[in-house]
């Protein structure tokens, strides 16, 4: 899920951070730059993790700002195919569930990840929101996903839309990284459904 990345960084420097220490004055400039942003293939940045090297302070014609070529290391998160993880229902529509990391909510379980059979029923509190319901297998029992427990899903891809050239007034904000789940097998959705399954199997019989 989180991993190193080395980066090479062309920065320019404002002047009035030349009376800090330089690598502080790169570092928070780096950090302004950097995170919780998204890199195309790379992920979403946490924090910088180090340092490396800081070569070649140059200052442009006309221009007063020191330049300095930067190697450091990133946190990223990108999780990766076939990965368990563990989040919060952010919210439940029609289309399907859209979890949360807190520090990332841009994870989607579409209807044809959801188990087999789910179905949906209006959200009396949520105007366009739906509650979704699992009917357990070979019973009448219905299980439902309501934002009280956490999910754990499965990673069924990660992707990086391209970026929109312009968007309408009204459009979803932009996820420049979109993470989609499937929590359609044994184990995965409310963790405790498997909770209250691995309960009941534990209950003595009545002798």
């Amino acid at each position: 899920m989180f991993y190193l990345s080395r980066i090479e960084h062309t920065l320019r420097l404002p002047p009035h951070l030349l009376s800090l220490r330089l690598e502080d004055a790169v570092r928070g400039e780096l950090e302004k730059l950097f995170l919780d942003k998204v890199i195309a293939n790379l992920g979403l940045c946490i924090s910088v993790h180090a340092i490396q090297s800081i070569k070649d302070g140059f200052i442009l014609p006309n221009d007063g700002h020191p330049t300095f070529r930067v190697e450091f290391t990133l946190i990223m998160f990108r999780p990766f195919v076939g990965e368990i993880i563990v989040a919060k229902l952010k919210e439940s529509t029609a289309n399907g569930l859209r979890l949360s990391l807190e520090f990332f909510n841009d994870i989607y379980v579409p209807v044809h990840l959801l188990p087999v059979p789910s179905h949906s029923v209006p959200d009396p509190g949520k105007r366009d929101r739906v509650v979704w319901i699992w009917k357990f297998p070979d019973s009448d029992e219905e299980l439902v996903i309501d934002g009280i427990d956490e999910i754990k899903f499965q990673v069924h891809s990660v992707n990086f839309p391209p970026i929109p050239i312009a968007q309408p007034e009204d459009s979803k904000p932009f996820a420049p990284m979109v993470v989609t789940g499937s929590i359609d097998f044994d184990g995965l959705g409310p963790v405790s459904w498997w909770v209250d399954a691995e309960d009941k199997d534990e209950e003595p019989e009545d002798p």
